[in-house]
């Protein structure tokens, strides 16, 4: 569980932690003014702590072209799920790690799908535990036909990037792989091995996970600190307004609901037929708003943000526990995505099926429902007010997942954390680094049982627009973003593997 809890008297504290908020802010500012004037270094706010200032500036621009055309090769990679076929990515990556003498071992655990594991050692006495830099190498389906340009064509346009990963997570895992080749290239001292894990299947099963950790756990060697994908710096009228590092993620309920009635000729028809059950359950599914719960990650979150929000909002962040009882600010969160997942359990409606043709009724109809439990939640309680909304016995809802993964979280007072919030200040100025739930979920789950602190994070920006072509169509990343990410990602990493 979380280990920071917001204290009893979180009043007086917000009003403490918005002047630092405001002080902060005002130090930033006054510290890039003297940096353009000239009076002090660009490097005197964090000196020491940015290893890739002391890489050269021609070596820098090779990792930057590097990265950039590295990422389209990787995403000209079909790698959709199903079937994945993501060993066509492993020896990609396995290629390039063995040109680089970089250690690594491939595991093609059933045909066709596969793990990638890639170690730097560290060359220092002190032996820290391990940093895991993971990614998974899969990706979505999508229809080219609403693509601008084909979704496997890497093509550069208007700035951006595109292809089906530039998001998810295909960008990420890149960016963990030239920081990979940096640290050897550079000869980085470190005290802890560097670990790079690419894995299949995680958009459906997780199966490369699950058998990596089954059959291969010892490679992890007591990791202490894991990346993965998740995080989000939102990028708004061109000034980062957040840094969100994830902390915990929602866990997945999936549902079906199977109607059953009289089947017949459509000629005739019978108001109780498995299709009409199906539509009045679905409608009482939807209407059902489930309550409102406030995490401590998530009223920490909403203290940090709220010197940054218009006054009204603002009042609501500093004090959200008492907003939730108002009616109106309960409506508004119902038609605000950004903060509707934070505070309730979440149902989505995403896959309907009937009869197979038009003028046949069908004995059943179904539905499957993508439902989110916020950390701590019960599914079973939701289920049952779930078939009590319902109230016919002729519905059925069943769980689709199997075993429910009850959701865990990482502290936030740890080195990791830190050096994220570090280089993070030496890029964005004065933007709040804050501690984030993903409204999806990540495979950090899995880990961090194994006694690893893992954390989401992304050393991309994006607008809402472009973060929006995840898993959407369109999908695409800014050419700055994906020469910049890996020099942000080298500086954290660095700093919490580097040695002295």
């Amino acid at each position: 569980m979380l280990k920071k809890s917001v204290p009893q008297d979180f009043t007086p504290r917000f009003v403490h932690r918005s002047h630092k908020a405001k002080r902060r802010m005002r130090l930033a500012l006054l510290v890039l003014v003297l940096e353009l004037a000239g009076f002090i270094p660009a490097s005197a706010e964090e000196p020491m702590s940015m290893a890739s200032a002391h890489v050269p500036a021609d070596r820098m621009q090779q990792y930057s072209d590097l990265a950039l055309t590295w990422l389209q090769e990787y995403l000209r990679i079909d790698t959709t799920n199903p079937p994945g076929n993501e060993m066509k990515a492993v020896n990609f990556y396995k290629k390039i790690f063995d040109q680089e003498g970089i250690e690594n071992k491939v595991f093609e655990y059933t045909p066709g799908r596969g793990d990638l594991w890639a170690r730097l050692p560290h060359t220092s006495t002190k032996a820290e535990r391990p940093i895991v830099l993971l990614n998974h190498m899969d990706v979505v389906t999508s229809d080219a036909t609403h693509w601008k340009v084909p979704p496997f064509s890497g093509e550069i346009k208007d700035g951006w990037l595109w292809g089906r990963g530039a998001q998810d997570m295909k960008d990420e895992g890149l960016a963990q792989f030239v920081v990979m080749v940096m640290l050897k290239r550079e000869k980085i001292a470190l005290d802890r091995d560097v670990i790079f894990l690419a894995v299949s299947d995680e958009e459906a099963e997780g199966t490369g996970t699950d058998w990596f950790i089954a059959h291969q756990r010892g490679l992890l060697e007591n990791a202490e600190f894991l990346i993965n994908e998740g995080g989000e710096n939102l990028l708004q009228n061109g000034k980062v307004k957040y840094v969100g590092v994830d902390v915990g993620e929602k866990t997945t309920f999936w549902l079906h609901v199977v109607a059953h009635g009289r089947p017949g000729h459509a000629s005739r028809p019978n108001p109780e037929s498995a299709p009409n059950r199906l539509v009045r359950a679905l409608n009482k599914i939807l209407a059902y708003q489930t309550p409102l719960r406030v995490l401590p990650v998530v009223e920490e979150f909403l203290l940090d943000m709220a010197p940054y929000e218009p006054p009204e909002q603002a009042r609501e962040y500093r004090d959200i526990r008492k907003a939730i009882e108002d009616d109106k600010f309960r409506q508004a969160v119902v038609n605000d995505e950004s903060l509707n997942f934070l505070l309730r359990d979440t149902i989505s409606l995403t896959m309907l099926g009937g009869s197979g043709q038009t003028n046949v009724i069908p004995p059943e109809a179904w539905a499957n429902l993508d439902v989110r439990i916020l950390p701590g939640g019960n599914p079973q309680r939701l289920l049952e007010k779930l078939r009590d909304c319902v109230g016919d016995p002729n519905v059925t809802i069943e769980p689709l997942n199997g075993e429910f993964r009850q959701a865990n979280y990482s502290p936030t007072s740890t080195v990791l954390y830190d050096a994220i919030r570090k280089v993070s200040a030496k890029y964005f100025p004065g933007t709040p680094v804050v501690p984030h739930i993903t409204s999806g979920y990540t495979e950090n789950q899995r880990y961090r049982p194994l006694g690893i602190d893992a954390y989401g994070f992304t050393p991309y920006t994006a607008t809402e627009e472009e973060g929006n072509t995840e898993h959407g169509n369109d999908e695409r990343i800014r050419v700055t973003e994906v020469r910049r990410g890996p020099r942000i990602l080298f500086d954290v990493v660095a700093s919490v593997a580097g040695g002295e």
